[in-house]
């Protein structure tokens, strides 16, 4: 199998430019890709389908916007558990993943051991809905959380200069 470090090798400017544009519009056909950065459209194509089998791109998504679906509020909670030890991370993350409210879960150090990105419809829902079904879960010990007020930056974007870098 081959390393990660292996697959950067056999990424050439036309591979970078083609994930940029497919994060940009993942929508575009590959004739309009092949127009932006100078490669026919069977060439977008193939190199699409290697790009997936290495890993590179995970998924093609539409993204919808959280208001228009009625899920305006958007909030950032702090989780901490009673203990560290035995099963209780397991048990979270296996209840967190079926709330489909929780958007992302990530596992941290510092004062807590989670942060979830949650929406919801409104307050009532968060706090009924939502974040009664979080503080109920086995080894939960306390939860902390933000209501965003304005989202100053959100991307899916990733920064592709690295890739560049490492040829």
């Amino acid at each position: 199998m081959k390393t990660q470090a292996s697959e950067d090798k056999q990424l050439d400017n036309y591979d970078i430019s083609l994930l940029a544009a497919l994060q940009r519009d993942g929508h575009a056909t590959h004739q309009q890709i092949g127009e932006q950065i100078h490669l026919s459209p069977s060439q977008v194509s193939r190199r699409v389908q290697r790009l997936q089998a290495a890993g590179y791109i995970q998924r093609f998504v539409a993204l919808l916007s959280p208001e228009a679906v009625g899920l305006g509020v958007r909030a950032v909670s702090y989780v901490a558990l009673t203990r560290n030890s035995g099963d209780e991370g397991l048990v979270f993350e296996r209840e967190i993943a079926l709330l489909p409210e929780v958007l992302e879960c990530y596992s941290i150090a510092g004062e807590s051991d989670y942060i979830l990105h949650i929406v919801a419809t409104d307050l009532k829902n968060l706090s009924e809905s939502v974040l009664r079904r979080v503080t109920r879960i086995p080894g939960v010990g306390s939860v902390r959380s933000n209501i965003v007020l304005n989202c100053i930056k959100a991307t899916t974007e990733l920064p592709l200069e690295q890739l560049a870098a490492r040829r």
